[in-house]
């Protein structure tokens, strides 16, 4: 067997970490910079004409909201295993966030979260990550298929009723069906052996962390002078989060993927697509690009558990 020495290890690990935040950099660049659809001339001209103080602080401070609920659910979740601070639960959050930047669908995070804990422990740290993307993604289904019963698209809100209804059954009569040692009823005992008060908080605070991600949507819009009836506007917001995280993608092309989806639906309620395309851009910046960078510092001070 090769051994490697101890000097070996810590460069390695240094050129993984720098790579990873490089690489989160790079991508971030890329996708502002060859983003054709972005009208800056526009852009600036409306900042000069709209922007205050207050206005940014009010919708940074959405972002600031949004990202330390996720940090509680998170700290919420890992009690299970053992209490851990808030500032521990920041960087691992904001750490596995980096991570995953450039990889489908935010996998990294999973393999970024369990980094900070010993191996043996890794199991069960990918399965607390399940159960915390899993009530969010419910909750934007959820509301996502209220959306378009809201905003006409009554034939897709009822097919997708009728799927979780046959996904529902179907998952019900073959509970017990295994697959490599794996079954549906194996997978509810495991989330039954999570205390239901940890259960009920991490439902609580993802409703409120899908309130105020969506509402923050919203006010952008006011902003950029969009009047539209408040129902309407949330109905679509709910709708175009919904269809947009069904689809596969990287963390680094969200606000490409939410934007395309955005500028179908709010295209048809008359809304500008460049202002649409610069909605979506700010959003991810606000959500993904700013805790990124914050992100970073604790990828290059992250020591890992693992031997």
């Amino acid at each position: 067997m090769i051994t490697i020495s101890h000097k070996a290890k810590q460069f390695l690990v240094f050129s993984v970490k720098l790579l990873i935040v490089v690489g989160a950099f790079y991508f971030i660049y890329n996708q502002l910079a060859t983003n054709d659809k972005l009208d800056w001339d526009k852009f600036e001209q409306l900042v000069q004409k709209k922007a205050s103080v207050l206005g940014i602080l009010f919708l940074l401070s959405f972002s600031v909201v949004n990202r330390y609920l996720e940090i509680l659910k998170w700290q919420n979740l890992v009690s299970f295993i053992k209490p851990i601070s808030v500032g521990e639960s920041t960087k691992q959050v904001l750490g596995a966030l980096t991570s995953g930047i450039f990889t489908p669908n935010g996998l990294g995070e999973y393999a970024g979260k369990a980094l900070y804990f010993d191996k043996t422990k890794t199991k069960q740290i990918v399965f607390l990550n399940l159960i915390c993307n899993g009530i969010q993604m419910i909750l934007t289904i959820v509301f996502g298929t209220i959306g378009l019963l809201i905003i006409g698209y009554w034939k897709w809100s009822l097919g997708i009723l009728g799927l979780s209804i046959f996904l529902f059954l179907f998952s019900y009569f073959s509970k017990k069906i295994k697959i490599k040692g794996y079954s549906i009823e194996k997978l509810v005992e495991k989330i039954n052996e999570i205390p239901r008060t940890i259960h009920k908080k991490n439902i609580h605070l993802a409703i409120c962390r899908y309130l105020i991600f969506s509402h923050q949507y919203y006010f952008l819009f006011l902003a950029f002078d969009v009047n539209l009836p408040y129902v309407t506007m949330i109905a679509t917001i709910a709708v175009v989060y919904f269809l947009a995280s069904s689809l596969p993608s990287f963390q680094f092309l969200d606000f490409a993927v939410k934007g395309s989806v955005a500028v179908f639906f709010f295209g048809k309620l008359g809304v500008n697509e460049w202002v649409v395309v610069f909605i979506s851009t700010l959003m991810w910046f606000l959500n993904v690009v700013l805790p990124v960078v914050i992100g970073s510092y604790f990828v290059l001070k992250f020591k890992p558990k693992w031997n």
